[in-house]
C-alpha cells in the first residue's frame, strides 16, 4: 500500500451526504478521498432528484402563470407556446452548473476524487474499480457509505424506461404525455404530476391509502388534495394497479378501486411508490454489515457507525426520511464524531417539503401524532387569505398551523400549505430546534407585508389557546 493511497477518511458517494462529509472532514484537517461511480458528482439529488425536478417545477410554473394568471394582474399576452426542448435544456444546464460547483468545492478543499465503483474489502479497506484502467486499493482510518437510494420497482410494474417509468425518466420526457398515470401519492408523484399537469397532461394519481401524502398532518393533506383536484388532478384513492401492459405507444392498466375493477389507458405510467437504499456492490454481506431485513437500510448507532467498526453510513442508506438536508446534517455529525467532537442531529427538527403549488412544508409533530402520544396541545391556525402580501400576489389558498404544548406553550409542530411555504418553514425549524414557545414567534417582529405574518398570527392564536387553558 503506497502512501498516496492512505487516507484518514474515504467517502463512497458524492451526493448531499457524501460531498458534505468530505468538505467537513477536510476542514477538520483530515486527508480525504471521495469515490464516485457516476460521471458527474452530486449524487441522486443534483442529477436525477431535487435539482432537476425543482428546475422543471419553476419553469412549468412560469409557463402556467403566463397562460392562466397574468391577466389577473392586468398583463395581457397571446400566443404563449411551450418549447419543451428549451425547458429541458435549461434544466440540464442548471444541473451541470451545480455538479461542477461540487467538483470545484471538493478540489478547493484538496479532496481526492476517484472515479469508479467503490467496494469494501474490510474495515478501512476500499477497492475502487474505474470504468477503464486498473483497480486501486485504498486504506483509511474510517469509511463513510453515502451512496443514496434508487426508485422502488414493483414486480407487477417493471420499468421499461419508455412507457412504464421511474422518476428518473419522468424528468426527461421528450413530449408532454396527454394522459399521465402516477402510481403513488407521495411527494415524488405529486411534484412530477404538478410539472406535467401544468404543461398540459391529464394527471391521474393512483394511491392505495385513503389519502395522499399520508405522512402529512391530515388537515394539510385534505387541503392539498382539494387544491390539486381544482387544478385538474384526478385521484383514485384506496386503489391499486392489478396489472399493466405496454402496448405500442400506451399503457393499459387494470385497476382495483373502491368501486370495483376498471381499466385505464395512459400514454405514460410513472411508478413512484418510494425509494430504497442503494447498497448493491458495496460488499456489505461479505463483511457482515448489519441491515434491516425489511427495508434494506444499514443499521447504525448514534454515531452512524455500522456493526463493523470503522465503517459508517449516512443519508438514504439509514433509517429516517430520505431527504438531502437530512443526509447533509448526518454527514456533519458523523464526521465530527469521527474527529472526537460532540455532534448530533435533532430528528424532531427535520423539515419536510412538497413543492407542489401551493407548497407544503412542515416540521415537528402532526396533530395525529400528538393525539397518539397523549400530549396536551393547542392549535393556532391562520389563513393566507388574511395576509396582505398573499392578497397582493393573488395567492390566498392555504393556511399556517401551529401546534404548541397546552401548558408550556413550546412549539411542537408547524405545518404550512401556501405560497413559498418552503422558505417560511425555516423559522419553524429554528423554533423547534431551540425549544421556542408559540408566544416567542408571536412577539417577534415580522416584516409587513410578508407571508411570514401568517405564521406570526397562527402562533398568537396558539398562545391565546394556552393562556385560556384549552387543550386536547
Amino acid at each position: 500500500m503506497t502512501e498516496e493511497n492512505r487516507y484518514d477518511l474515504v467517502v463512497i458517494g458524492s451526493g448531499a451526504g457524501g460531498y458534505v462529509a468530505c468538505v467537513r472532514a477536510a476542514q477538520l484537517g483530515m486527508r480525504v478521498a471521495c469515490v464516485e461511480k457516476n460521471a458527474r458528482l452530486g449524487g441522486v439529488c443534483l442529477n436525477v432528484g431535487c435539482i432537476p425536478s425543482k428546475a422543471l417545477l419553476d419553469s412549468s410554473e412560469h409557463y402556467a402563470t403566463a397562460r392562466h394568471r397574468l391577466s389577473e394582474h392586468g398583463v395581457r399576452v397571446s400566443g404563449v407556446e411551450l418549447d419543451l426542448a428549451a425547458m429541458m435544456a435549461r434544466k440540464d444546464q442548471v444541473v451541470a452548473e451545480l455538479t461542477e460547483n461540487v467538483r470545484k468545492l471538493l478540489e478547493r478543499h484538496k479532496v481526492t476524487i476517484l472515479a469508479g465503483t467503490g467496494r469494501l474489502l474490510g474495515p478501512g479497506k476500499v477497492r475502487v474499480e474505474p470504468d477503464d484502467g486498473p483497480a486501486v486499493e485504498l486504506q483509511a482510518k474510517a469509511v463513510i457509505l453515502a451512496t443514496g437510494s434508487e426508485p422502488v420497482q414493483v414486480p407487477s410494474l417493471p420499468f421499461d424506461g419508455r412507457l412504464i417509468v421511474s422518476s428518473t425518466e419522468a424528468l426527461v420526457f421528450d413530449r408532454v404525455p396527454e394522459r399521465l398515470g402516477i402510481v403513488g401519492g407521495g411527494y415524488i408523484g405529486l411534484e412530477l404530476g404538478t410539472v406535467w399537469n401544468r404543461l398540459g397532461s391529464q394527471v391521474t394519481v393512483i394511491e392505495m391509502l385513503p389519502r395522499i401524502a399520508s405522512l402529512l398532518d391530515s388537515q394539510v393533506s385534505r387541503t392539498l388534495e382539494r387544491l390539486l383536484r381544482r387544478q385538474g388532478f384526478e385521484f383514485l384513492l384506496e386503489s391499486r394497479v392489478e396489472e399493466a401492459a405496454a402496448e405500442d405507444d400506451a399503457v393499459r392498466v387494470r385497476l382495483r378501486t373502491k368501486k370495483g375493477e376498471e381499466e385505464r389507458v395512459f400514454d405514460r405510467l410513472l411508478v413512484a411508490v418510494g425509494r430504497r437504499p442503494l447498497t448493491r456492490g458495496l460488499g456489505l454481506e461479505d463483511l457482515g454489515v448489519a441491515t434491516d431485513p425489511q427495508t434494506g437500510q444499514i443499521m447504525v448507532n448514534t454515531r452512524y457507525e455500522t456493526s463493523v467498526p470503522g465503517i459508517y453510513a449516512i443519508g438514504d442508506l439509514t433509517a429516517g426520511p430520505m431527504l438531502a438536508h437530512k443526509a447533509s446534517a448526518e454527514a456533519v455529525a458523523c464526521v465530527e464524531g469521527i474527529a472526537g467532537l460532540e455532534s448530533e442531529v435533532n430528528y424532531d427538527a427535520v423539515p419536510s417539503i412538497i413543492y407542489t403549488w401551493p407548497e407544503v412544508a412542515s416540521v415537528g409533530k402532526t396533530e395525529e401524532e400528538l393525539k397518539q402520544l397523549q400530549v396536551p396541545y393547542c392549535i393556532g391556525t391562520y389563513p393566507f387569505a388574511g395576509a396582505g402580501r398573499a392578497r397582493c400576489m393573488g395567492e390566498t389558498d392555504g393556511f399556517v398551523k401551529v401546534l404548541s404544548h397546552a401548558r408550556s406553550g413550546r412549539v411542537l409542530g408547524i405545518h404550512i400549505i401556501g405560497p413559498r411555504a418552503s422558505d417560511m418553514i425555516a423559522e419553524g425549524v429554528l423554533a423547534v430546534e431551540c425549544g421556542a414557545a408559540a408566544q416567542d414567534i408571536g412577539r417577534v417582529m415580522h416584516g409587513h407585508p410578508t407571508f411570514s405574518e401568517a405564521l406570526q398570527e397562527a402562533a398568537r392564536v396558539a398562545t391565546a389557546c394556552a393562556i385560556y387553558g384549552r387543550n386536547s
